[in-house]
């Protein structure tokens, strides 16, 4: 049964590298209009990691004009990611962020987390 279920999993993209929540990222992902396709960049955070096998999949959250929060879930494994770039990892204690919905301005930061 296992072989049965290898068999149907997606590869994986080497091109994200490993993610937590509470890091700081940029998602580059591959947008068709039309019959042309450009690459977008999503700049945010990211707030919960979910599932594993081909649903896995990560939402990052950012802030638009006006205060307004925009969040966008990725596959992990979606051929459209061309890349994943960890500005910088943060210090967390949650697995899912969710409290930062309800906040805004200097309150929605979360503490560098540094490496030696």
């Amino acid at each position: 049964m296992s072989d049965l279920l290898q068999a149907v999993e997606a590869p994986a993209n080497e091109n994200i590298p490993q993610l937590r929540p509470g890091d700081s990222v940029r998602v580059f992902i591959r947008i068709k209009e039309g019959n042309s396709e450009r690459t977008q960049e999503f700049r945010g955070t990211v707030i919960r990691m979910g599932k594993s096998g081909n649903n896995a999949n990560f939402t990052v959250r950012r802030i638009a004009s006006n205060g307004i929060g925009v969040e966008r879930t990725f596959l992990l494994k979606s051929p459209r990611l061309e890349k994943v770039i960890v500005e910088r990892h943060s210090h967390v204690r949650r697995a899912q962020l969710y409290f930062l919905r309800g906040r805004t301005g200097k309150r929605s930061r979360l503490k560098t987390k540094f490496t030696a």
